[in-house]
């Protein structure tokens, strides 16, 4: 026979766990969120010529996904303009856009060809590219084809 103590026991082990999906679909409104990432650095100097196009890839990544990311064959990427930021700024919005959409499966973020940077070098672009570097759910990125902003623009791959 099962005692009040074993029934409660079970009744609050029960109650405290969340349904189970029965058909298996995890919709994106009930997927965990990972905390923000702030552990970045700044960068102090520009490396990068705003003309120059970037790419990065991790080991093991589909060579079809990246052409794809080149090509712009992308159905949907959220994206963020962070012209006129500092890169101060740069990172903190970068942060908080990616904490919003880290269930996206790409993001575009605009960060110019530094124009109005001296000697022709973009410390934003830097910064970004530094910045997607160091962040643990980038998988890849590459500078995006011209309708999508080209060298002055990043279309990223993120970690599901």
């Amino acid at each position: 026979m099962i005692n009040d103590n074993d029934k409660q026991m079970f009744r609050d082990s029960v109650d405290a766990n969340a349904p189970i999906d029965k058909d298996g679909v995890n919709p994106k409104n009930n997927q965990v969120k990972k905390a923000a990432f702030t552990a970045y650095s700044y960068i102090t100097e520009a490396r990068l010529n705003g003309s120059q196009t970037v790419a990065y890839a991790k080991n093991g990544l589909s060579p079809k996904i990246i052409k794809k990311m080149k090509r712009g064959d992308i159905d949907h990427a959220p994206s963020l303009d962070l012209h006129g930021l500092t890169t101060v700024e740069a990172c903190e919005s970068m942060s908080e856009f990616m904490y919003r959409h880290q269930h996206e499966n790409f993001i575009h973020i605009i960060h110019g060809k530094g124009y109005h940077s001296g000697n022709g070098m973009s410390i934003l672009k830097t910064q970004v590219v530094s910045f997607l570097n160091q962040h643990p759910q980038v998988l890849a990125f590459n500078s995006c084809p011209d309708k999508d902003g080209g060298a002055g623009a990043i279309f990223a791959l993120l970690k599901q």
